[in-house]
């Protein structure tokens, strides 16, 4: 063990380890029960980099410095292992910051012929000079988000296309439709999935517009965005350098202390990303409604077999892929009632509660893009049963309701009635009403059905 020293007092650390005094206070304080995620880690070293090259710029270290802990930060990865932090820990960021700093300064130390400890490259003075874990914190948080939004909306790109290869596949396959569980009118299987794909289109189109909300960032704002300790330029210069770095582009936020206050973009975000989760769970439970049976269910769908489905009924099939992607979304959602709690908790000049913030939206970033390649794949694999789509539209009382302009409600309400009580065909029926069979049959032809606008001739003046 080596001794350190901070505020407070002497501390040992590790004689190997590359975090300091803070850092070892922080783990006594906070029990490390979770992992910071890495794309935060490497949204904040792509900060620390660009805050190093624009203190060089503006001289407020000296360039040998700043060399030092830009090359820490380009191998930062070997260093991982000390990233030791809980990502929940109280000081709404300061304690990954100061681990952060921490590394780099022990590494850009030995850079500089130094041992760990030796701190020729002071953590504060030198690697979080000119910033303060309230700006540098949630602009790596931005930049991390930004990454993985990017990745979910292609994602969902991508199953947004799977479901209109259905929609065409599946053009044809006449089927009944159905309202609160109950049978309606005829529809086809290709504009059931239509459907789908139009849902998934529109979160495709709110995700990709959403990052312009959070590329606003704070940096060069310091303690709370009014800039102290900083150079007057620092802010542009250094979100320019970020910005080429990570290769986004971030725009400095007009009002830094407004932005240094505020996070209710992250709310708004999290809330498309509720949206989303939401259209997951219901198109999921809608294909486990239409592939149910296959025998005693409604069957009109097949998915395909991806595991055994019970530990005891032998050849039994499940939609395990769909049940995955259905929990993955109702964690996400439940996610959002924490996102919004840690919104509305801040306090005057600063949230303290970033770190929820933080550790809830990446954690439903990573459960979306897994459930929306989830029932991508499940998409992809599924075949239409059409002869089943066929057997349950015929059997179907609903098909009488084109007869009402004709009939009038009451009359075809009759009709459909002693046809779902006496279990006899509709078609039947309608011929005993008094029309005639050739109008029966042509004006029940699904095809017909399906078109939009569609009415029947009349043939009389009931």
């Amino acid at each position: 063990m080596r001794k350190e020293f901070d505020s407070l007092g002497e501390i040992e650390v590790p004689d190997d380890a590359y975090y300091g005094a803070f850092t070892a206070r922080t783990i006594l304080n906070f029990p490390p029960k979770r992992s910071v995620h890495p794309m935060l880690l490497n949204a904040l070293v792509d900060v620390k980099w660009a805050c190093a090259s624009t203190n060089a710029e503006l001289g407020m270290i000296a360039p040998k410095i700043a060399e030092a802990i830009k090359k820490s930060c380009d191998d930062i990865e070997v260093f991982s292992k000390w990233f030791v932090v809980d990502p929940l820990s109280g000081g709404a960021g300061t304690s990954l910051n100061m681990n952060i700093n921490e590394i780099i300064a022990n590494r850009a130390t030995e850079i500089l012929g130094g041992k760990i400890g030796d701190y020729l490259v002071n953590p504060l003075d030198h690697v979080n000079r000119s910033q303060s874990t309230n700006d540098v914190y949630p602009t790596a948080i931005k930049v991390g988000a930004i990454k993985l939004l990017r990745t979910l909306v292609d994602e969902v790109a991508n199953l947004q296309q799977s479901l209109q290869l259905k929609e065409k596949a599946f053009d044809d396959v006449i089927k009944v439709g159905r309202t609160e569980m109950q049978d309606a009118v005829p529809m086809t299987l290709g504009q059931e999935f239509g459907a789908y794909a139009e849902a998934i289109a529109r979160d495709r189109w709110r995700l990709y517009k959403v990052e312009e909300r959070i590329r606003f960032v704070n940096l060069g704002g310091t303690a709370i965005g009014t800039g102290i300790d900083a150079p007057q330029k620092f802010s542009f210069v250094v979100i320019r350098k970020l910005s080429e770095r990570v290769k986004i582009g971030l725009v400095r936020a007009e009002n830094l202390i407004e932005s240094t206050q505020n996070t209710d973009v992250f709310a708004e975000v999290h809330g498309l990303l509720k949206t989303l989760a939401t259209n997951i769970v219901k198109i999921s439970n809608d294909l486990r409604f239409l592939s149910s049976g296959p025998a005693g269910g409604i069957g009109e769908i097949t998915l395909k077999t991806v595991q055994a489905g019970s530990s005891i009924m032998a050849g039994k099939a499940n939609p395990v892929l769909l049940e995955y992607a259905i929990q993955l979304a109702m964690k996400a959602i439940a996610n959002d009632v924490a996102i919004n709690l840690a919104v509305f908790s801040g306090n005057l000049e600063l949230n303290a509660f970033l770190p929820l913030i933080q550790y809830t939206l990446y954690d439903s970033f990573d459960d979306l893009i897994l459930a929306v390649k989830a029932l991508r794949n499940c998409v992809d694999d599924l075949k239409a049963n059409s002869q089943r789509c066929r057997e349950n539209l015929e059997k179907s009382a609903m098909l009488a309701t084109c007869f009402v302009p004709i009939l009038g409600y009451e009359k075809v309400a009759e009709i459909v009635k002693k046809s779902i009580d006496t279990n006899r065909d509709v078609k039947e029926l309608l011929i005993e009403s008094g029309l005639s069979k050739d109008m029966v049959e042509n004006a029940l032809d699904p095809k017909k059905m399906i078109a939009l606008g569609y009415i029947p001739d009349k043939i009389d003046n009931r």
